[in-house]
Order: structure tokens, then C-alpha cells, then sequence
């Protein structure tokens, strides 16, 4: 083999030459095929999931909000930080099932929930006393929703029976009839109660 063949300046020049096609590949063609494809296929999805009413965005459908006025449905406790559901700091608390802080604030939870509705004595469902592992899930269990129903329909004064309608109406299955569990998601279901209020 000869010596000049394998020099610095021999190899430079295909080295380079490769760097900026893979990059103009990777770094432009790629993600404008990608996001040509998407916003094309999935139009909405592709622009954030965004939900609107009146003509003005309220929320993401894929990303939960921090409901805390009683006379809404509340959703899954957000362990972002500095403030909840925080889609730059998505994660989990990391706080494993024996400890205290973790029961401290599932207690501290499950007070909360007593507290704005001292009457209902079911047992709370899990999903309301336990953060998801993003902290950003917009979605509760219909048990959660079952569970909130009465003491919404009280504060909004409108009858349990067209409160929990509105829970079922608003409740999405499995994804392809066996993927994941069934789920209601809080802020469309806050929507259709403030639509409701509307009429």
C-alpha cells in the first residue's frame, strides 16, 4: 500500500465531504420529511394536540393541567417541579413504596380530597394519590372521575345522574380494544362541564 494513500490530507477531504452530506441528511432533509409527513397524516398531533374553545388555546389534550377549584374534576398529582405539570421537568418523584415521604404526601392527598367533599366515604382510587411517572398525564381512571362526580355535580348544582353522563360520554376505551386501560381525560371532561353551565 502507499504511504501517501493513507495521509492526513488524503483522508481529510472524503471525511469532510461525508460530515456535511450526513449532516444535511440528518440534521435538514430528515426532520423536514418527518414533520412534512406528520403535519400532513396527523395534523393535529403534529401541532401540539392543542385544544381550543372560543378561539383561543386552554390546554393540550396530551398534557395535564392543575385543576383546583372543587367544582372541577382534579387529575393524577404532578411531582414536577417548580410548579405542576411542567413539561420542562417531566419525571417522576422517584420515591419508592416504603418511603415516608412518599406516604406523607399520599396522606396529605387523600386529606385534600376528604376535605373537599367530607361526605363521600368511598375509598379514594389510587390514580388521585399517586403521581404518574412523566407528572404530565391528563388522564384519570373512570374510578377517579366516579369518585370526584358528586361532589362536582353539589358545587355546580346540577344533578349526579347528568355529572356522571358526562364522566361515561367522556370516557375512552383501551387503544385497539387491548392496549392500556380505559381513561377520562380532565380537561375535556372540565370543558363539557363548563358547556353545560353554558346552556
Amino acid at each position: 500500500m502507499n504511504q501517501t494513500s493513507l495521509s492526513t490530507p488524503g483522508l481529510l477531504r472524503p471525511a469532510l465531504v461525508l460530515f456535511l452530506v450526513l449532516s444535511l441528511v440528518t440534521g435538514i432533509v430528515y426532520p423536514l420529511a418527518v414533520t412534512g409527513v406528520a403535519q400532513a397524516a396527523f395534523p393535529a398531533q403534529a401541532a401540539g394536540s392543542l385544544v381550543q374553545r372560543d378561539g383561543r388555546v386552554v390546554g393540550a389534550a396530551l398534557v395535564g393541567q392543575h385543576f383546583t377549584d372543587p367544582a372541577q374534576f382534579w387529575g393524577r398529582p404532578s411531582a414536577t417541579a417548580p410548579q405542576p405539570y411542567n413539561g420542562g421537568a417531566s419525571g417522576g418523584s422517584n420515591l419508592g413504596p416504603l418511603n415516608p415521604a412518599l406516604r406523607e404526601a399520599v396522606q396529605a392527598r387523600i386529606a385534600a380530597l376528604r376535605a373537599a367533599d367530607p361526605g363521600n366515604t368511598q375509598p379514594v382510587p389510587v390514580d388521585l394519590v399517586t403521581a404518574s411517572a412523566s407528572g404530565l398525564d391528563p388522564h384519570i381512571s373512570p374510578a377517579a372521575a366516579g369518585y370526584q362526580a358528586p361532589r362536582v355535580a353539589r358545587l355546580r348544582g346540577v344533578p349526579l345522574a347528568q355529572v356522571q353522563a358526562l364522566v361515561q360520554a367522556h370516557t375512552q376505551g383501551r387503544v385497539l380494544g387491548f392496549l392500556g386501560e380505559p381513561r377520562v381525560n380532565v380537561l375535556a371532561l372540565n370543558l363539557a362541564l363548563d358547556e353545560l353551565a353554558r346552556r
